[in-house]
């Protein structure tokens, strides 16, 4: 296997991986940005969210959407204008919001924790539906710790990692934008997936931050890659111009918490099949 190199340091809490327009881009939820990584190993800050979790997507315009998860609103990139809020989700869950995930059809997709993060783990994520006239809908619920989420090219399908289960949940998506039932794609005893991508074959890389390591995985179960690195791993994501290239944002678990420490967020780069 290629050697995993350093492709940039000094981050806080590095999350929500996206290949996009030839550059990776990043959410550092310590510094509450949104950024870019291009192919030169600059990184190019491209504007602040209110409060984490921080995601993001695009629609099929090309607009971003991003979700200020403290406060459950998704907001929505306006050219001159910047950020707009354009759903509130605090009527299905006053939880933290988390990841979020455009549909082909232009719906959008966010899920939520289901409890505070000092209590006890729950199996009360949910995720809720977007669509494109601005309504919103709770479309799952039962989730434990709801956490990476992608949908297939076709969209029939959206996969989302439950952390607290270790398993990677499927549901199959409905012509109205809800959801089928979730029903299991792959697990593995021990893991909590994190953030998660498409491996371009039909597998699913996720990231695991109390593993400190990136797994590749088949439908059904099988491990085909595991990626050990040193720091715990947040999030992933396959891309480079060739699609052969695979990121993952990293950092040293729980001190990355820590107001105080130093600063080892660092995006990770490994060369794979």
């Amino acid at each position: 296997m290629a050697e995993v190199t350093t492709l940039a340091s000094g981050l806080g809490m590095g999350e929500s991986a996206r290949w996009h327009g030839s550059e990776l881009w990043f959410a550092d939820w310590i510094a509450g940005t949104i950024s870019a990584l291009d192919g030169a190993g600059k990184v190019r800050r491209i504007t602040a969210v209110p409060s984490y979790p921080i995601s993001f997507d695009w629609l099929p315009d090309g607009r971003m959407t991003v979700v200020s998860g403290a406060v459950g609103t998704v907001l929505l990139e306006v050219p001159h204008a910047g950020l707009i809020p354009v759903a509130d989700l605090r009527n299905i869950s006053e939880y933290p919001w988390n990841e979020i995930v455009v549909h082909p059809s232009g719906s959008i997709y966010v899920n939520g924790i289901g409890y505070d993060y000092s209590g006890a783990a729950q199996d009360s994520g949910v995720i809720a539906l977007i669509r494109r006239d601005g309504s919103v809908e709770k479309v799952a619920d039962g989730l434990a710790f709801p956490n990476g989420m992608v949908v297939s090219r076709d969209g029939s399908t959206l996969v989302v990692a439950e952390s607290n289960a270790g398993r990677l949940t499927a549901f199959s998506v409905r012509g109205d934008g809800r959801l089928e039932p979730g029903k299991l794609w792959a697990e593995e005893d021990g893991s909590a997936p994190d953030g998660i991508s498409w491996d371009g074959s039909g597998g699913i890389w996720f990231a695991e931050v109390p593993g400190e390591r990136c797994v590749r995985i088949r439908q059904g179960g099988e491990v085909l890659e595991t990626v050990q690195l040193d720091q715990g791993c947040f999030s992933c994501a396959a891309g480079g111009d060739d699609g052969g290239l695979l990121f993952m944002m990293t950092a040293q678990w729980p001190d990355v918490l820590d107001p105080t420490a130093d600063s080892t967020g660092r995006v990770m780069g490994l060369r794979v099949k």
